[in-house]
């Protein structure tokens, strides 16, 4: 029974009645705010209208509270003494029992309560502060001996923020922290009924026992709790598609057990010939039912159910004999060797290559059914195949979506503030810290798409607490790899962890992700992190939340979109790169179409440089992939889910199988990142200079095997005059149908880098550049009119719009971005799916491409609107019938 609708909130410091009133039908709420749950106090807050458009401008540090310094993590501070939030909350709420409750066993549920509380039941306390505690841990309380079966019930739950020394929620420098720390009830509360046993948490392990995928062994767990003072026998039963299994269990007096079926004892759990489940780009996503139930005395106890997925994810250092490195021991120990050889991810025994970004959810925690899917969706569409959680630990509809979907998380606990701070943690922290991870473990443990577990984000844990962490793991049960942490400092307890933490997070060129083979970020190992920096929205997302008075020039308003911390929290090096490489822009709409060409740019050679390394490279992370708030770094789309240059440079280097050029070794190379061969394909590659003068073609056949990288050919870097020029890739199935294409803009000599460690630590957000490559030339394209239609078409999913785009001039159209927006309104038709945007058209050649989006998001009339870097901007009305 979900305890959703029907709540009130409101500050103790301005309710006079105690608890033992405050939670009975006696007492009467009066002007307090109406509110669900799950819901943050400042949430409810903005809910109820109290606060307007925080995120505009700089309204949020008008709230009440915001009196920490910008830059500084509000997690790591105190609350002011002033702050409204200083006070505890009441969230209140009245329910009754339905009737099958009734003669049950009721448990009172909290998926997540940040920080501590107390928690009230018809008059009297059923759980107190100093026990409740901790942003992630699930709170089950038995409510039986204060529920009233017959009549209403009155449940009020006080709720204090988290301090400084607390293991709370924290944003690191990603962006400011809202005045009340997102207090409050942030995760489902809900009530569930059983017998005198309870089941919880069944789960499903796989292992393939040879080389083959023809046979998979299943071991089946679930964890039983009898709750009450006298011995139960009973029998633990379960099932799923046509497979059936049970066992006979007698639990002793309030025993806890987790019990399992294995594939030796039961016959059955060995799957001849099971349908699979893949990370999305390697397979189907099937996902199979399982149910458990407990039967004593001829009743049924409990039932539970799991989806899960048939298969098995694996890790290991990759590489055929240790490679040992150097590696400074912080810790003051001097420098050790430790094996650098990079963490590989398995599934079903196939090697993974690691493409994803760096989730958020957003600032005040609010979340919707609708924009998980588009978000999650926006992921796919890049075929992105991860998604990594710094603390924030999802929900569970964020997880059954990334099943549906095959997109896999890498989940771990944050930096930077008390999860962090181990030396200063008392034994309460390490309760705190165990008990959380012990809860969330037996929750996410099912998932087919949890991937791998990091016990620590910059740092591994100290020795203590990482053994307490791998006890935990060991204990529940988690059946994928966990890592100490996401960083590259090795651990006493567990050694090297395979994967590094080293940036860059601000500008770098293109070239430098393959120019880069052993120095920082560049494209060598496990990079937990790692971005081309700042990602500069379309102008009507930042009208959204600048204004018109603070568009243009960029000012503090801007500064205050970057990051939160001191590196990150201005937009200075991005800028000087752009300056330097582009030329300075002449006011906004030049500084926007320069930025895009940086941010598709960089994407796209960043996502290419781990693509064909692999698996010399093991994995990317972009960081991010999402904004908590409207902001101009760290994106793959901005908080108004609008994908800009970016977006289509990541899907564009990430496709199935795809063309692409090397900036170190000037290769053409075909990567294939599928799970199956592609025969009898043509690549061809053509060079021009800046005014379209073709300097070199060639064609080559190719067969392209299954997770592959081919190297073709070099392309030569004689004769060419200027400092800018153009390549033209293009991938032809046997039937001349287009499999991928790419277009490049090139300078004549690439940047050049300064890599000294001594330099890094000046700027470690970014690797400093000695000399900056040329392409200001771009700005003497001469304007391109284009021809283009859009017409309705049939999806089978919401709608879509074809696109015909021609270019009948003798230049260059660069950059061309289409929009579908509303005919009114102006905005664009927003969650999108472009099959590609922000490409280029040489001299007559033309494009069909598609939008699809849901019906729900235009119900008006549409029009198509085309700019780009040198196009002249047109709209034309969207043909057709829907």
């Amino acid at each position: 029974m979900e305890l959703r609708e029907n709540w009130l909130l409101q500050s103790s410091c301005k309710v006079n009645e105690p608890a033992e009133v405050l939670s009975t039908s006696q007492f009467s709420p009066v002007q307090w705010y109406k509110t669900t749950v799950p819901s943050t106090v400042l949430a409810a807050q903005v809910a109820n209208g109290e606060f307007r458009d925080i995120y505009f401008g700089k309204n949020l540090r008008k709230l009440p509270g915001m009196d920490y310094p910008i830059g500084q993590m509000y997690s790591n501070l105190d609350v002011p003494s002033g702050s409204p939030y200083a006070c505890s909350w009441w969230y209140r709420t009245e329910f009754q029992l339905p009737q099958d409750f009734r003669g049950r066993k009721v448990w009172l549920h909290f998926n997540g309560i940040n920080y501590r509380a107390n928690v009230w039941l018809n008059g009297k306390k059923l759980a107190d502060a100093k026990d409740v505690a901790g942003a992630y841990r699930i709170f089950e309380l038995d409510a039986t001996p204060l529920i009233d079966q017959d009549r209403t019930n009155v449940l009020a739950v006080e709720v204090f923020i988290p301090g400084a020394k607390d293991l709370g929620i924290t944003f690191v420098d990603w962006n400011p922290t809202p005045p009340d720390k997102d207090m409050g009830l942030w995760r489902d509360v809900y009530l569930a009924a059983s017998g005198p046993v309870r089941v919880r948490y069944p789960m499903v392990v796989t292992h393939f026992p040879g080389k083959s995928l023809d046979r998979a062994d299943l071991t089946i767990r679930a964890e039983l709790h009898n709750d009450t003072d006298s011995p139960v026998e009973g029998t633990l039963r379960g099932g799923f598609d046509a497979v059936t299994f049970e066992k006979k269990v007698t639990l002793s007096p309030g025993e806890t057990r987790a019990v399992t079926f294995t594939p030796d004892e039961y016959p059955q759990l060995k799957i001849d010939h099971p349908e699979l489940w893949w990370p999305t780009g390697l397979g189907a996503q099937k996902l199979h039912l399982l149910t458990m139930s407990f039967e004593s005395s001829g009743t049924v106890s409990d039932t539970q159910t799991a989806s899960f997925g048939i298969r098995e994810i694996t890790g290991e250092l990759y590489g055929a004999a240790p490679q040992m490195g150097e590696l400074f021991d912080n810790n003051g120990m001097g420098k050790i060797k430790i094996d650098t050889r990079p963490l590989l991810i398995r599934v079903n025994h196939r090697p993974v290559l690691i493409r994803g970004a760096g989730w958020t959810p957003e600032m005040l925690l609010r979340s919707s059914e609708d924009r998980l899917k588009a978000e999650l969706g926006y992921v796919r569409d890049m075929h992105l195949n991860a998604v990594r959680l710094e603390g924030k630990l999802e929900s569970d509809d964020f997880f059954n979506l990334t099943d549906k979907l095959g997109i896999l998380v890498l989940a771990g606990w944050c930096c930077c503030d008390d999860w962090q701070h181990w030396k200063d943690w008392t034994p309460g922290d390490l309760t705190i810290a165990t008990d959380s991870l012990r809860t969330q473990i037996l929750r996410m443990r099912s998932h087919p798409s949890l991937a791998l577990w990091m016990n620590g984000s910059d740092l591994p844990p100290v020795p203590p607490v990482e053994e307490a962490y791998r006890k935990v793991l060991a204990e529940t049960g988690w059946p994928n790899p966990y890592i100490s942490s996401a960083g590259d400092e090795p651990s006493s307890v567990t050694g090297p962890s395979g994967v590094k933490m080293t940036g860059p997070y601000d500008y770098v060129p293109p070239g430098y992700w393959l120019i880069d083979d052993h120095h920082f970020g560049g494209a060598f190992g496990f990079n937990t992190e790692t971005s081309p920096g700042a990602a500069i929205p379309v102008v009507s997302s930042l009208k959204k939340f600048l204004g018109e008075d603070h568009l243009w020039p960029i000012d503090d308003v801007w500064n205050y979109h970057t990051g939160a911390g001191d590196l990150n929290n201005n937009l200075d090096h991005y800028n000087e790169s752009m300056n330097a490489i582009y030329g300075p822009p002449s006011g906004l709409d030049d500084y926007l179409r320069k930025a895009q060409a940086m941010d598709y740019d960089g994407e796209r050679a960043m996502f290419e440089a781990f693509g064909r390394n692999k698996y010399k490279a093991t994995g990317v992370i972009q960081w991010m992939l999402n904004n908590a708030w409207p902001s101009v770094i760290w994106h793959l789309y901005d908080y108004y889910l609008q994908p800009a240059a970016g977006y289509f440079g990541t899907k564009k280097a990430c496709e199935p199988v795809h063309i692409q050029y090397s900036y170190d070794d000037r290769s053409v190379v075909v990567v294939n990142s599928a799970n199956q061969d592609f025969n009898q394909l043509t690549a061809e590659a053509s060079m021009y200079d800046f005014n379209l003068r073709r300097l070199f073609f060639r064609e080559t056949q190719l067969a392209s095997a299954a997770d592959s990288v081919q190297r073709l050919f070099n392309l030569p870097s004689e004769n060419i005059d200027g400092n800018v020029y153009f390549v033209r890739l293009v991938l032809l199935d046997k039937s001349r149908h287009v499999v991928s294409t790419n277009f490049y803009w090139l300078p004549k000599t690439l940047s050049t880098y300064n890599w000294s460690v001594e330099d890094e630590e000046k700027h470690p957000y970014y690797t400093g550049i000695t000399s900056y490559e040329d392409l200001s030339m771009l700005n003497q394209l001469k304007k391109v009119h284009l021809d283009s239609s859009a017409s309705f078409g049939h999806a089978d999913e919401g709608e879509e719009v074809h696109v015909q785009i021609d270019n009948p001039s003798s230049n260059l159209a660069f950059l061309v971005q289409l929009a579908v927006v509303d005919d009114k309104t102006g905005d664009e038709i927003l969650p999108v799916l472009w099959d590609d945007n922000y490409f280029s058209l040489l001299p007559g050649e033309s494009r069909i491409v598609s939008a699809r989006y849901s019906s729900a998001a235009a119900a008006g009339r549409m029009r198509l609107e085309v700019k780009g870097w040198n196009i002249d901007t047109e709209t034309t009305p969207v043909k057709g019938t829907r």
